[in-house]
């Protein structure tokens, strides 16, 4: 199918950054999928698959993921450049090396997928809310599997608590009609990221904005609710309104990286009473005068948040720690497990 650049997405922003003098000989194009060795790129005509190769490329955020906007040779069809992001979602790679991996660039809108069932985790969700405000795109938490409970308003609740003003939609994936109050993100040239767990119906909902039953799905397991993957392609999907879905793999851990003011942002509660503890260097654990604990007593915070905004400082300090510094922090871990985050 082809389609305008504006259609895919192309905006100012873009254009700006193009220049006859320095760019002779080449066009634009976006990457609307990541395949083993080669990526799916359209411009102002047909997708193609090209190899992602970019020379002098010297750090993972200098080659292509989807979503970005490509500088392509007319003749050799090389990448000559990516061009500069609105946005980028990464994340700390599962295991031990310090790599980065790229989820998606030039994202208007993140559809948070938790699904209401015992796979539900606020503690997740709030890794993701950390993630959209760090790179500054808006959240919206899509529950699905409603069908599924009584009380899908009990998650939409406990969802609508992490962050005020958060919002929260609650949907049955499989039906079209439920899914179709999404569509305001979803218009011409808007993109929206879909991202959660394997198993909380991402696939699901894909088909059901696109009308579509072409994307593959898998049944959950019974006895924890938990999904198996079925998404393995990075990949954006036209949708009948013009935007463009871009679904990604299930991920069932999420190491952020570089997310120090995203986290302040979504625990900016604790981060202002923080300010009144008698000691700036307060662990919020057994100091006297602690303002923090004093909060927790009377109500006004939540020790289970308590948790896990400690958790991820202590994460954030942890990933952007040099090799030697990560293993002077495991020793102390070792020696002190109950104190580990």
């Amino acid at each position: 199918m082809n389609q305008t650049l504006e259609e895919l997405g192309w905006r100012p922003f873009f254009s700006t950054q193009l220049s006859g003098d320095q760019d002779p000989g080449c066009h634009p194009a976006r990457v609307m999928a990541v395949h083993r060795g080669k990526i799916a790129v359209a411009g102002a005509g047909a997708t193609r698959l090209i190899p992602p190769y970019i020379p002098d490329a010297s750090v993972p955020e200098d080659h292509p993921t989807v979503g970005d906007w490509l500088l392509i040779d007319d003749a050799t069809l090389a990448v000559r450049r990516v061009l500069q992001r609105e946005n980028l979602f990464k994340r700390r790679a599962p295991g031990n090396e310090q790599k980065t991996q790229l989820i998606a660039a030039n994202v208007d809108t993140l559809f948070i997928v938790a699904s209401c069932n015992k796979d539900f985790s606020a503690a997740r969700l709030e890794r993701y809310l950390v993630l959209a405000q760090e790179v500054g795109v808006q959240p919206v938490v899509i529950l699905t599997k409603t069908d599924l409970t009584n009380r899908p308003d009990i998650f939409a609740a406990e969802a609508r608590d992490l962050r005020p003003g958060l919002l929260v939609e609650a949907v049955n994936g499989r039906d079209s009609g439920s899914v179709a109050p999404l569509a305001i993100w979803c218009g011409r040239g808007q993109t929206v990221a879909l991202v959660g767990s394997s198993g909380v119906g991402k696939s699901t909902l894909v088909n059901s904005l696109r009308g579509s039953d072409s994307i593959m799905t898998q049944a959950i397991r019974k006895g924890d609710d938990t999904g198996r993957h079925t998404t393995t392609v990075r990949e954006m999907h036209r949708l009948a309104g013009g935007g463009w879905l871009l679904d990604t793999p299930g991920m069932r851990e999420l190491q952020l990286r570089d997310a120090g003011s995203g986290i302040a942002e979504i625990f900016d509660d604790f981060v202002e009473v923080a300010e009144h503890c008698r000691f700036s260097n307060c662990t919020h654990e057994l100091e006297p005068g602690c303002a923090v604990r004093t909060a927790i007593a009377d109500g006004r915070l939540s020790s289970a948040r308590l948790d896990r905004w400690c958790r991820l400082a202590s994460e954030e300090i942890y990933n952007r720690s040099s090799l030697t510094e990560r293993r002077a922090l495991d020793r102390i871990a070792k020696r002190n497990p109950a104190k580990k985050k």
